[in-house]
């Protein structure tokens, strides 16, 4: 198949490069198409009032790779037009950090994903939570290739997106994958006030994790019990189970 991999951490991220080798290793034709530049938690901002500069980058000869200076929408906007043959998925990630719950309403691994359902291109956004290896991300990739096989034999609606996320935890010890709801748990962090040497007033966003407690079987509760978790983001956002009800029968083999 031909894929479009795009992502928010930049064109230069480990996720993006182990996932761009796995599937080309897997005999997948690959282009990537990624942010220049740090573009997380930019949502679904598009570029309107900036050119957007396309930067040709030799990274691995197993596939094709641009760095756009633009946002993780922008790339697959942009990607597609760099492609001579349509794309049959786009695979957004892997995201250093998980998106899950209200994440998905600042992330840019998810506005992309989204933007591809909507450009009628099947997708899916993957992350994986802080501190990961490459064997993780590695375990993760093929993961998310074997979700995207299935999923293509069973099509989803336009603007709906596979959302797929993991602990950073060794493939043995990560618990079976759920098909879950969004939690609704919203971040309790906060902005620390402080004064510049000119007397300005100025605000940094705390550092840390803080989120409300999450409802019991979402997303965000079931990453922190050690599961892999997938959710369709769209018209199904909280009929997970009724869309896709033996995915997790499929996938533990």
């Amino acid at each position: 198949m031909h894929l479009l991999i795009t992502n928010d951490d930049g064109i230069t991220a480990p996720g993006i490069l182990t996932l761009a080798r796995v599937a080309s290793a897997a005999g997948h034709s690959v282009v990537v198409a990624a942010p220049a530049n740090q573009q997380s938690a930019t949502g679904h901002r598009l570029t309107i009032n900036e050119s957007l500069m396309v930067i040709p980058m030799e990274i691995d000869p197993r596939f094709t790779a641009y760095a756009i200076n633009g946002t993780p929408v922008d790339c697959v906007r942009i990607g597609r037009k760099l492609s001579k043959e349509p794309f049959d998925f786009c695979l957004s990630g892997i995201n250093d950090g998980v998106n899950v719950g209200t994440d998905l309403f600042y992330s840019g691994t998810a506005a992309a994903a989204r933007e591809a359902a909507m450009l009628y291109l099947p997708s899916m956004a993957i992350s994986i939570d802080f501190g990961a290896n490459e064997e993780m991300r590695e375990k993760l990739a093929e993961q998310a290739l074997l979700i995207m096989d299935y999923i293509l034999k069973r099509p989803m609606p336009r603007l709906t997106f596979c959302n797929l996320n993991a602990p950073n935890m060794p493939a043995d010890q990560v618990k079976p994958v759920k098909i879950t709801p969004i939690s609704e748990s919203y971040w309790l962090d906060d902005y620390v006030e402080r004064v510049n040497p000119r007397g300005q007033r100025y605000f940094w966003l705390q550092d840390g994790y803080m989120k409300e407690e999450p409802e019991p079987g979402t997303d965000v509760a079931l990453i922190f019990e050690g599961h892999m978790t997938v959710s369709f983001v769209g018209g199904f956002v909280n009929n997970n189970s009724l869309y896709y009800p033996k995915l997790e029968q499929f996938l533990e083999g």
